[in-house]
């Protein structure tokens, strides 16, 4: 019975898991009562079939009674009109006649039967003799033959006799015989009310089953939501977490609890590691205190070198001025300016215009080196130049283009450099005509795997993963630089990516050591 409701649920595409809990009490509810409406329907249906059957047993005795009874009346109406010859009695006669004419056509015409109906279709025959024997003695009435109307009114009045008396055989035989199906019926109502008490019994007691099962089934996440949560109380975070079986109210509430469990332990995790730093931090801190006299020793001493050098620069800038040698003088300025931007700018923010300066002294001291060998043009948007990004940025590219894309070309290298914007990004592009570089190359250079085995003579150190580690970490994108090349002979173009950050906004970057 339960499989057949769960199927009929089934059927409506109904899932249960997603119900609320006042839609599962609703549904539930719902079903109960409907199965007891279908079999209390069911019940009386078939209560309402005996009583039925009980009523129409006795119906062929009245039927018969009846007939009996209009046969009396035709033979009482035709003796009236023959003693009174009214014309009132004459229409009473007709209208018994008719009567009765009607309910012998209903009498059973055929010759094979039970033995009732033979009977009945024996009746038949004979009243309809009768009532042409009733008709005939009318007429010879009418017709005022007396001695005719006086014979036909004895053998009416004897047909009449036999008919009667044939219609109470039949009447008592059926009664007889309707009297043992009432006794059967009657044993067969009792029987069914005691069935359909049963079954009224079964069906009531199958809802209380339904019910204690179904609250039994509610309240069994409850119980077990109560037994980890007083474990939680009790301090101990490692309970099991409990299963969701089903998405109403209890689920939520549920899950809410296996989330909070799950984030006290990740908490607690977190606490724990983060005092294991702190202790890692302290006992690296002990160790840091002991070298902290010699680095600051060491960072004093690489101070006195480029110090030295910008002085001597000067001192040979000077002293060329003095005799007249202004391309001397113009190339140990640039120099000079070059080293101080180096240890000056490398670790502050500056802007697009102060590192296209520093290009244009990398490459005339390239030029002046190598007999004007580096062919380079320029196109920028002028608005671009207050643009702020990291110090020392596009000389090491330009270097890098110089050293592994057109030293070797002997006068025809040639680099450009395009300052553009696109949408809400600064774009900068290096490119030369160089030799190129493999695509597995410029994958390592990406993701700054790439290392060379030294540096290439007049290097500043300073490498391609440094400068892309720097601009990640001041623009706060991973997308900041993208490599184009279409093969060997056919050069290289660095496109470097930057916020747009104006001139005065504070920033710091750290050094990365290439």
């Amino acid at each position: 019975m339960w499989n057949s409701i769960w199927r009929a649920v089934m059927k409506m595409k109904i899932n249960p898991k997603k119900l609320s809990l006042q839609e599962k009490m609703s549904c539930v509810f719902i079903l109960a009562n409907m199965l007891v409406f279908l079999v209390t329907l069911l019940l009386f249906t078939g209560i309402n079939s005996m009583s039925r059957e009980i009523d129409m047993v006795y119906e062929d005795n009245m039927h018969l009674n009846e007939l009996s009874d209009a046969l009396t009346s035709v033979q009482d109406s035709m003796t009236d009109y023959l003693n009174a010859k009214t014309s009132d009695s004459l229409e009473e006669f007709y209208r018994n006649e008719q009567t009765y004419t009607e309910m012998v056509e209903e009498l059973n015409d055929e010759i094979a039967g039970t033995a009732f109906l033979r009977m009945e279709r024996s009746i038949r025959y004979m009243s309809q003799e009768y009532l042409d024997v009733v008709g005939q003695t009318i007429e010879a009435k009418r017709g005022r033959n007396v001695e005719k109307y006086r014979v036909r009114y004895e053998n009416a009045t004897q047909m009449y006799g036999y008919i009667d008396t044939y219609i109470n055989s039949l009447n008592n035989e059926r009664f007889r015989n309707n009297s043992e199906n009432y006794s059967r019926l009657s044993d067969a109502f009792r029987r069914f009310e005691m069935i359909s008490i049963l079954v009224l019994t079964v069906v009531i007691v199958g809802n209380v089953v339904l019910i204690i099962r179904f609250t039994g089934g509610m309240i069994r996440p409850l119980k077990g939501l109560a037994t980890s949560a007083d474990e939680v109380a009790r301090g101990n975070f490692d309970v099991e977490l409990i299963p969701v079986a089903a998405e109403d109210e209890i689920g939520i509430v549920t899950k809410a609890f296996n989330q909070m469990v799950v984030s006290i332990r990740q908490y607690i995790e977190r606490l724990r590691q983060s005092m294991e730093i702190q202790q890692s931090l302290k006992e690296r801190e002990l160790m840091m205190e002991a070298h902290l006299k010699d680095a600051q020793l060491k960072y004093l001493q690489a101070q006195i070198n480029p110090h030295f050098l910008f002085n001597t620069l000067n001192a040979g800038a000077q002293l060329a001025m003095m005799e007249g040698a202004d391309r001397t003088y113009d190339y140990v300025q640039n120099v000079a300016e070059f080293f101080r931007y180096n240890v000056k700018k490398g670790n502050e923010t500056v802007t697009v215009r102060e590192e296209i300066e520093l290009v244009d002294n990398y490459i005339y001291i390239l030029n002046v080196r190598f007999s004007g060998e580096i062919h380079y043009e320029k196109k920028i948007e002028e608005s671009l130049l207050s643009i702020q990004m990291p110090g020392m940025i596009l000389q090491p590219v330009v270097e890098n283009c110089v050293n592994h894309g057109i030293r070797e070309m002997e006068g025809k290298g040639k680099i450009w450099l395009k300052v553009y914007q696109e949408e809400d990004v600064v774009c900068i592009s290096v490119r030369d005509n160089g030799k190129g570089i493999s695509p597995e190359k410029i994958e390592k250079i990406l993701n700054g795997t790439y290392r060379e085995e030294k540096h290439v003579g007049g290097s500043n150190g300073i490498g391609m993963d440094n400068v892309i580690a720097r601009l990640k970490l001041y623009s706060e994108m991973d997308d900041v630089m993208s490599i184009y090349s279409d093969g060997e002979n056919h050069g290289t173009e660095f496109v470097i990516y930057l916020k747009k950050k104006e001139e005065g906004e504070p920033y710091h970057v750290q050094d990365h050591a290439g």
